[in-house]
């Protein structure tokens, strides 16, 4: 099966990026792939939390959402729309991080808020505090696809591997990553851990990125990248903003599990003993 990755440079404004996002709707459509993934942040991107909050609606008002649904219907493809800003329903005063999948109907399959949020200073100088404007999510999810059972994730969600044991543990045979990396953490880890995730559990990884010198000034890391379940990269889109393809043979990961039954090996850990 053929899959398309969209690796875009997300700005503040959600009326262009949603056009850009119905462009390669129809272009990943056009090139034969059932099913297209977008970064996290797909709709909005602006650290200047002022101006962003002139953009911010709920789920049900959010027009980059409803844009992608009828691009999806249009264009009869299933989209991964990476992550979305959006306003809570029941508000305590911050955002979800909030993943969709939705189908070639342009009906919403699945939701995943972000569980692990970005609360970091790192070595450059730069410092996040996601936890600021955005509360956790608490649940992970896996989605029936026309590729098969995929487990949901964003970006900060891949240092943690016991979401990803949950999830294959579950079933799902692919994992979506959309991601935000800066281009620090996305140097030093970035390829080693999505391969990482892959091997693990002999599935498939797709991992659509934002990339380059964004309006806000943040600079992100770009290489988005499907990985088999080998851990083989079959695709990495560098760092120039577009449209990348990918062709996926979903029995590879009985093939690999068969060859290396690392699931059928996994064991309950307790406590570990502590001796002083």
């Amino acid at each position: 099966m053929r899959i398309a990755l969209y690796q875009t440079q997300t700005g503040p404004d959600p009326g262009t990026n949603g056009r850009d996002l119905v462009r390669a709707i129809a272009e990943a459509a056009k090139g034969g792939a059932v099913m297209l993934f977008t970064p996290e942040m797909s709709g909005l991107l602006d650290r200047d939390r002022e101006r962003a909050a002139r953009h911010l609606r709920d789920e049900a008002s959010d027009t980059v959402l409803a844009t992608v649904r009828a691009a999806a219907a249009e264009n009869g493809i299933w989209v991964h729309l990476g992550s979305l800003a959006l306003a809570q329903e029941n508000d305590d005063g911050r955002l979800v991080n909030r993943g969709f999948l939705i189908d070639d109907r342009g009906d919403i399959r699945a939701r995943y808020d972000k569980i692990h949020l970005f609360d970091v200073d790192l070595p450059t100088g730069e410092s996040w505090r996601e936890s600021v404007a955005y509360a956790s999510g608490t649940r992970g999810v896996a989605v029936e696809t026309p590729l098969g059972l995929m487990g949901l994730s964003i970006c900060y969600d891949l240092r943690f591997p016991d979401l990803y044991r949950a999830l294959s543990n579950a079933g799902a045979t692919i994992l979506s990553i959309p991601a935000a990396f800066t281009v620090p953490t996305g140097e030093a880890h970035w390829h080693v851990l999505l391969r990482a995730r892959a091997i693990e559990a002999g599935v498939f990884v797709v991992a659509a990125a934002q990339t380059g010198r964004h309006e806000d000034g943040r600079e992100t890391y770009g290489h988005s990248l499907v990985v088999d379940p080998w851990g083989k990269v079959l695709l990495d889109m560098g760092t120039e903003p577009g449209l990348g393809f990918a062709d996926i043979d979903t029995a590879e990961v009985d093939t690999v599990r068969e060859r290396l039954p690392a699931i059928r090996h996994r064991r309950p850990i307790d406590p570990p003993d502590i001796v002083r």
